[in-house]
């Protein structure tokens, strides 16, 4: 059965439920930002082979529904989110300047472990009745992957937990981690000062400096103060840890650090475990 999922992380969840007898379809592949896609022609017409799209949904894709109408609206489209409750997008003063403005809602649900579940559930119940022959395959291939999901859930907390509490804290211009840190209490703190938009001044790192020392924050991890002199310096100047790289919107390539959801949570928690251990 042909299907479709919008973007890497919903697809490695379709693939591991719907195993061998579903061709899934990614439209955004892996290091690819949903958020500013363009879908081409070509995705019109995969869409148009396809019994079902899975989205997120929340927001997410906002360039989707159009494109399923243009293929001529066939294929059953399922938000694979259904019955998770939203965060509110400025939940924890997240920067929500350029590419992640939503709106209302935070789409970024699976970066809570629980959430991932009812993302598989929805997705095991829309295949079976899409195709009822495989329903027990989907529901074998579901309970399998939801057991991993358990063991992941219970290593996060395990890693949290040796984190002492006070150092729970990161400085991180992604907004992407508001339902991790509600899951799991490490609290992203947005750069005072800095626009995703617009490369840092030495005004805007001086502030950096200064709310580092005022919150005591022990890790930094400032994607978009990409020169790393600057990063160095506000390192060299705070003490604090400069902490590597996150994944939240995208897996990697095969070769890559988070090439499947489980490696991606399995790899932010070691990174973030490690820049915030003493």
């Amino acid at each position: 059965m042909n299907v479709v999922a919008s973007f890497s992380i919903l697809g490695d969840f379709v693939r591991s439920v719907g195993g061998e007898r579903v061709a899934v379809t990614t439209l955004v592949g892996p290091n690819g930002d949903a958020h500013v896609y363009t879908p081409t022609p070509a995705d019109a017409k995969t869409i148009t082979s396809a019994k079902l799209v899975f989205v997120n949904g929340l927001g997410f894709e906002g360039w989707l529904p159009r494109l399923v109408k243009s293929a001529g609206g066939k294929a059953t489209v399922v938000t694979a989110t259904q019955g998770i409750k939203p965060r509110e997008a400025d939940e924890g003063g997240h920067d929500h300047g350029g590419k992640h403005d939503h709106g209302h809602d935070d789409p970024h649900a699976w970066q809570s472990v629980a959430n991932a579940g009812i993302y598989v559930r929805n997705i095991r119940n829309a295949l079976a009745a899409a195709d009822p022959a495989g329903a027990e395959v989907y529901k074998a291939n579901a309970e399998a992957y939801l057991d991993k999901l358990l063991v992941l859930e219970s290593d996060v907390r395990a890693a949290v937990a040796d984190i002492p509490e006070a150092q729970r804290k990161v400085i991180s211009t992604h907004d992407a981690f508001g339902y991790f840190s509600g899951a799991y209490g490490i609290q992203f703190v947005a750069p005072q000062g800095v626009s995703t938009e617009s490369e840092a001044s030495a005004r805007d790192v001086a502030r950096i400096i200064t709310q580092i020392r005022k919150a005591k924050i022990p890790a930094v991890f400032l994607e978009n103060v990409s020169d790393p002199r600057l990063i160095r310096r506000i390192a060299a100047e705070t003490g604090a840890k400069i902490g590597g790289t996150l994944y939240s919107d995208s897996l990697t390539a095969e070769n890559g650090d988070a090439p499947t959801y489980i490696a991606m949570v399995r790899h932010n928690i070691k990174t973030l475990a490690g820049a915030l251990t003493p």
